[in-house]
């Protein structure tokens, strides 16, 4: 009898997508399950330790954290993402890492109370950016031609500017043009874009719009023909 997955997810969740990207890559049929991180539901709180998406259930045992989950798959169900050789498989673990450190700014930059904040932590995500920029030396991927669980890492980080572009242009990219490929390669991945759902960009600009932050106040004064292009914008 076949394993059934579930993934519990959130819709605007980059961890989730992390879990997505990789169960499409393997070509993994599975079922996927939003929830209200807002109002969680008892059953989940009963099987999630941490009360945090995504979990995977695996029949009916969870795998919580979306490290854990994404080497859970890698480890039973070919073809591998990780690299073979120890020294590099540590290597993009630490990658991974890195792009968890990426978000934690992102939202720091999406919830800055001011405009110096605002800037700081777009300077903060740029810093990120070039060490970035100094680590890639391979294309289209992180490693090369193989996409890889760091490449399934970072596709959810680099979602984000597509929506902050059309608020403002921040230049996050012109000085890092091997990241700025590097996401465009991600950006065209199957398994990246359907991570998400068609509504995802509506969402996460309604998600940005009701912060009480510089952003936000961004977002409110873009003129009214822009704003009702930036609200139709395609996904």
């Amino acid at each position: 009898m076949a394993t059934q997955l579930t993934l519990i997810s959130h819709p605007l969740c980059p961890y989730v997508q992390r879990a997505a990207i990789v169960l499409a890559e393997k070509n993994i049929p599975f079922t996927r399950v939003d929830i209200d991180l807002a109002n969680k539901p008892d059953w989940f709180l009963r099987i999630s330790p941490l009360g945090k998406t995504p979990l995977l259930l695996v029949d009916d045992q969870p795998i919580f954290e979306s490290a854990v989950i994404c080497e859970y798959l890698d480890e039973t169900i070919a073809p591998a993402l990780h690299p073979q050789d120890p020294i590099q498989k540590a290597q993009h673990r630490g990658w991974i890492e890195f792009a968890s450190a990426t978000l934690n700014s992102i939202a720091g930059f999406y919830t800055a109370p001011d405009a110096a904040t605002l800037a700081a932590k777009a300077d903060e995500i740029r810093s990120k950016l070039a060490t970035l920029e100094s680590a890639l030396n391979r294309a289209p991927f992180f490693a090369g031609e193989q996409l890889s669980l760091v490449d399934a890492a970072f596709g959810p980080v680099f979602r984000y500017f597509e929506v902050f572009e059309q608020i403002a242009d921040f230049d996050f990219f012109a000085a890092t043009p091997k990241v700025q490929a590097w996401r465009k390669a991600l950006q065209q991945r199957a398994s990246i874009a359907h991570a998400v759902s068609a509504d995802y960009p509506a969402q996460l600009r309604q998600f940005l719009s009701q912060r009480n932050s510089a952003l936000a106040a961004k977002m409110q004064a873009m003129p009214s023909t822009a704003a009702t292009d930036f609200c139709l914008a395609p996904a």
